[in-house]
């Protein structure tokens, strides 16, 4: 198992060189600045998405669901297609991307912190209602956006469009080491229940009969998944099937059910994922598409082909 970790290290470590060194032509100082921090984000964005649907799979026993199911990814797109619709591109919640990284996270977070504290207030609440109730929200959000995206201009139509898709190319220094900071602290608060992990992906029954506190600890799972949903999100943009792939994936190829792995290699395969994405979008497409777009696809794909194999089986 340390062998797949060792060669996945080995694998994203030889595409983040070639990623920082091709085609430099010498101008170090120019270059390595700039690709530094699209690396930092790729790292940073790959594993949040990866952590937090490997855990929102393990505590919803369900392997072809990801957060984005609660609807944050089109509460973000709400949030900015809003903004747009009723101040305008120029106004400073656009243009400032500090100002807009911290409201649409806070919204967010809020959104999520209000739904659980409804849905938990009765003790034994199915999870699954909640994640009926995230759907139909984030329904909700889509069509408000949609319709809003309609009767604004199409000059800042063209805002938003670019709000859609995720962007590496010009990650905020400043906002980059604000999220790291955040998720740092996240992880030192999570890392006392990931020794719940394996035992709830036995299922509710089962990890209650273990002696589980279920409820308290899937609360604070859903509270840190909301958390970091929301920061990768208003970082970069909404990639909404990177999760799925990379988790699925991660189980595939470790074979296991011990998250410590589980967790490590689906972070690994997203940065390997991101990075490799990210050169073939810009030496063999030349910018011509985005990495979402190749992301979604290719997750989009293999989501049909996860349906269908459930169905057979």
């Amino acid at each position: 198992m340390k062998a797949k970790i060792g060669g996945m290290a080995i694998v994203a470590v030889a595409l983040i060189a070639v990623f920082m060194l091709i085609d430099a032509g010498g101008n170090w100082d120019y270059v390595l600045p700039r690709r530094a921090k699209k690396i930092l984000a790729i790292i940073l964005t790959g594993c949040i998405i990866a952590f937090s649907t490997m855990v929102f799979q393990t505590i919803t026993n369900n392997r072809i669901l990801t957060p984005s199911i609660i609807g944050l990814d089109s509460l973000y797109m709400f949030i900015q297609t809003f903004v747009i619709f009723v101040f305008g591109s120029t106004h400073m919640t656009i243009m400032n991307k500090n100002v807009n990284f911290l409201i649409s996270t806070g919204l967010m977070v809020l959104f999520a912190g209000v739904l659980y504290k409804f849905l938990f207030k009765r003790e034994g609440q199915n999870i699954y209602f909640l994640l009926l109730i995230g759907l139909i929200f984030g329904t909700l959000f889509g069509s408000l956006s949609t319709f809003m995206q309609v009767l604004i201009d199409p000059n800042e139509f063209q805002i938003v469009q670019d709000k859609m898709f995720a962007s590496f190319n010009n990650v905020n220094t400043d906002l980059l080491i604000l999220s790291f900071v955040l998720v740092i602290a996240i992880g030192i608060y999570f890392w006392r229940y990931t020794k719940y992990l394996d035992v709830l992906s036995l299922g509710r029954d089962q990890a209650i009969n273990l002696g589980i506190p279920y409820d308290f600890v899937v609360k604070r799972f859903l509270i840190v998944i909301a958390i970091l949903v929301s920061i990768a999100t208003a970082l970069v943009g909404p990639i909404t099937f990177l999760g799925l792939l990379v988790a699925n994936l991660a189980h595939q190829f470790m074979k296991t059910y011990q998250h410590k792995y589980l967790l490590a290699g689906s972070a690994l395969i997203s940065v390997v994922a991101l990075v490799g994405g990210l050169l073939v979008v810009e030496r063999v497409f030349t910018f011509s598409t985005t990495l979402s777009v190749i992301v979604n696809f290719i997750g989009g794909v293999y989501f049909i082909y996860l349906l269908l194999k459930e169905n057979k089986a």
